[in-house]
């Protein structure tokens, strides 16, 4: 929300009228929402020389923190609601005082609240709006800010209801509410909550691994999944079958989607939580790990007008997300696209997406046939799991439509091998088949306790790299600190196999050759395997060696 106060000092040094002034305060009402930001959209305002005029007016000092890096446990002094509030963010901890930076003068009297929270003395500076706003941007929401603020969204119609006890009682509300609130600032991809015989534990997978963050008393368990299930609006009183549904929260201003599935097990049904939070998925192609010369190849296939591109790769590894940005790349007023999908993962606007249920009869081999007389230009298909599901999407790509989608193989060339072993004729493929991409996800290096090892030359040269090169690279690792749990890692990075259909390679697969002739033409011809575009990461200082080696292992 924009302060008024603060748009009338803005207009008095001249660099904005009150017009516009105006229409920003009134487009910014939300007290969620920093409305100052908006005055960076204004030609005529100066954030350098305001900010510079209000420390001499104000008898502030100015800092430019354009390029600081504030350390992350400074930053978690005060609340994101409180920094909302005040307009002051913590930049600096000296031990007997800690320093604040704000980009309004007129929060200054609000610098004795502050200290008093703070319980040691404060000192203010005035820094330009982008600045703060880069600092702001890393400014966690805790736990217990987001629990307060969760809405049950109906699936259905849209509808929104603040979360409350329904029969099961305020505690375990709270609980269920807490775990969900922490899993989706932690980051974690799935909630894992399992009972045993004599214990009952919670795990959130976190950047491809599991770790068990809670181990609740074992009479909570069947209040909580009971709570689960109601609000995944699943029968509570069937215990004997597996169950799927969604719980869909608001999480202030994120709409965040839980697909979720229970199973029984020996000792009570378990409860997998998917977590598909739409402000994580990544649609820009440029940045989902391709190499320069791969995501050249990746687009001029999407971008031609029929054919088949395929992606591969285990479960997990990221293969939705590359077909979702190709689907954003395609999508324009003039396509018409469908997709079949199990299930639909996330809302894309302008896309028909079609869920897959088998119990009614609408498989993917169905959906596809429905597609055709859809007048489609593009189709995805979740995936090409048996014949006939292949034999029509074949058929739609050499029909004039662009089909995309998956297959579960371990690398580019061998996804030819499993299509020809499906039925599928050579000369079928060979027409058909635009590009295929063989996709890992490796994690990411900390950056807040990256270090460089002692020399790294003898292992690098045993995967393969020249010893010349070896001795160019530096390899990272991450000590481990709190930000990342100590594990050494935050976050986690694609590596691909791009293999485009060559003459050469089309000549191979019609000789029926082996996947591992396929493989060694398209190396010949410039291909990158998946351990060649991980040992680039680690050269890059984006990953470690032992992830290179533990996600490329069938790649020799």
């Amino acid at each position: 929300m924009v302060r008024e106060e603060f748009l009338q000092l803005v207009s008095n040094t001249g660099m904005a009228t009150i017009k516009d002034l105006r229409r920003i305060s009134i487009e910014n009402k939300s007290n969620d929402r920093i409305g100052e930001f908006d005055l960076l959209t204004l030609q005529t305002f100066n954030e350098e020389r305001f900010a510079q005029m209000m420390g001499e007016k104000y008898a502030i000092a100015y800092r430019d923190l354009s390029e600081t890096v504030v350390n992350p446990e400074v930053l978690k002094k005060f609340r994101k609601k409180y920094v909302i509030r005040t307009r002051f963010v913590p930049i600096e901890d000296h031990g007997n005082k800690i320093v604040l930076a704000t980009f309004d003068p007129l929060c200054l009297p609000m610098i004795k609240d502050c200290a008093d929270l703070l319980g040691k003395p404060a000192e203010a500076v005035i820094t330009t709006i982008s600045a703060w706003q880069k600092i702001f941007a890393n400014v966690k929401v805790t736990v217990d800010e987001v629990i307060n603020n969760i809405k049950l969204v109906d699936p259905e119609d849209n509808i929104e209801q603040q979360v409350k006890a329904e029969d099961i009682g305020d505690d375990i509300v709270t609980y269920v509410n807490r775990i969900l609130a922490d899993a989706y600032l932690r980051g974690a991809s799935d909630i894992h909550v399992e009972p045993y015989e004599k214990r009952f534990r919670i795990r959130f997978r976190i950047d491809g691994n599991l770790h068990e963050i809670s181990s609740p008393p074992r009479q909570m368990m069947l209040p909580m999944i009971s709570r689960l299930k109601i609000m995944a609006e699943l029968d509570i009183s069937e215990k004997r079958k597996p169950q799927d549904g969604r719980i869909k929260l608001k999480i202030g201003e994120e709409s965040v989607d839980f697909r979720v599935s229970s199973l029984p097990t020996l000792f009570g049904e378990k409860v997998v939580l998917r977590i598909l939070d739409q402000a994580n998925l990544q649609l820009d192609m440029t940045k989902l790990g391709f190499m320069p010369k791969q995501l050249s190849h990746f687009k001029q296939a999407i971008l031609q007008p029929y054919g088949m591109c395929l992606v591969t790769g285990p479960t997990g590894s990221g293969k939705t997300t590359t077909l979702y940005s190709a689907l954003s790349e395609l999508n324009t007023p003039d396509t018409n696209i469908s997709t079949a999908e199990d299930p639909c993962e996330f809302n894309l606007e302008g896309i028909n997406q079609v869920n897959v249920r088998k119990d009614i009869g609408l498989t993917f081999a169905s959906a596809l046939k429905s597609f055709l007389r859809q007048d489609p230009d593009v189709i995805m298909v979740g995936e090409i799991r048996d014949l006939e599901v292949g034999e029509i999407a074949v058929e739609a790509a050499l029909t004039g439509h662009l089909v995309l989608s998956t297959l579960h193989t371990n690398d580019a060339p061998s996804a030819v091998t499993r299509l020809l072993n499906m039925g599928i004729e050579p000369f079928l493929v060979v027409a058909s088949l635009n590009v295929i991409v063989a996709q890992r996800l490796l994690k990411s290096i900390c950056e807040h306790c990256k270090e460089p090892l002692p020399d790294a030359s003898k292992e690098l040269t045993a995967l393969g790299v020249t010893p010349e090169y070896a001795k160019k690279i530096t390899v990272y690792k991450g000590r481990g600190c709190p930000q990342c749990a100590n594990t050494g890692y935050k976050g986690r990075v694609a590596v691909h196999e791009v293999l485009p259909m060559t003459a050469a390679i089309k000549d191979l697969i019609l000789s029926n050759a082996s996947s591992d002739e396929i493989k060694k033409q398209a190396i010949y011809e410039g291909m990158r395997t998946l351990r060649m575009a991980a040992l680039i990461k680690v050269a890059m200082g984006i990953t470690t060696m032992e992830e290179a080696v533990a996600n490329s292992a069938s790649d020799q």
